[in-house]
């Protein structure tokens, strides 16, 4: 699939779900609460341990999902997650020689980036979609809406306070899609035996994207 497909399945789906565990297990059935939940991407962090592991198994049990790598602070670590089948790659900053990597094996890569010249630095080198991180920190969505004005060329996915309170004037804002962390990706919900509230807010999300995209 070509990284232009990848990007409409991105604004289709319209979620990125960060997914954060505490071990590969909970990793796992994380990722299989939020899949029932209709959302058929995945961002497995690389703070999950295990978690260039669950990228390869994810790629070969579940291949109609779509599986990237995220928090992904070098080079290196971005090869690592691509030999195993990353299909992007998410950063919380701005790294050109990870950037330079993505682009060599022709991968989707979304750098972090928060002021509007980190923005403009990351897609001038190759930044395919820029992660806003920490979106909230600098307003939430009117600062999304802001960054857009100058730059309605460069799409975004913010990250951070992105909630289902927020998720709709995110997206009226203009972004892509969004990077949702603790809001969805609680590993609380497993540990009490509770994958059914996962898979609960995943539902609710992906109704604001369908009802925001009609």
């Amino acid at each position: 699939m070509h990284k232009e497909e990848l990007l409409t399945r991105i604004r289709q789906t319209g979620i990125v779900p960060v997914l954060r565990a505490p071990s590969q297990s909970l990793g796992m059935q994380l990722a299989e609460a939020i899949v029932a939940g209709g959302i058929d991407i995945l961002e497995v962090t690389m703070t999950v341990p295990g978690a260039i592991e669950i990228i390869a198994q994810l790629r070969k049990e579940r291949p109609e999902l779509l599986v990237g790598a995220g928090t992904v602070l070098n080079p290196e670590t971005a090869q690592a997650c691509i030999d195993e089948g990353a299909q992007f790659i998410v950063s919380p900053a701005l790294n050109i020689a990870t950037i330079e990597t993505c682009l060599k094996a022709n991968v989707l890569i979304f750098p972090g980036a928060l002021t509007p010249t980190e923005i403009l630095t990351a897609w001038q080198a190759g930044g395919d979609v820029i992660k806003v991180f920490p979106a909230s920190a600098m307003g939430g969505a009117s600062y999304l809406k802001s960054i857009k004005a100058p730059f309605p060329q460069i799409q975004l996915i913010p990250t951070g306070g992105v909630s289902l309170t927020t998720a709709k004037d995110f997206l009226a804002a203009g972004a892509i899609a969004l990077g949702v962390g603790a809001d969805l990706c609680d590993p609380n919900a497993l540990a009490q035996g509770r994958p059914d509230r996962i898979t609960e807010i995943a539902r609710a999300y992906r109704q604001i994207v369908v009802e925001t995209q009609t």
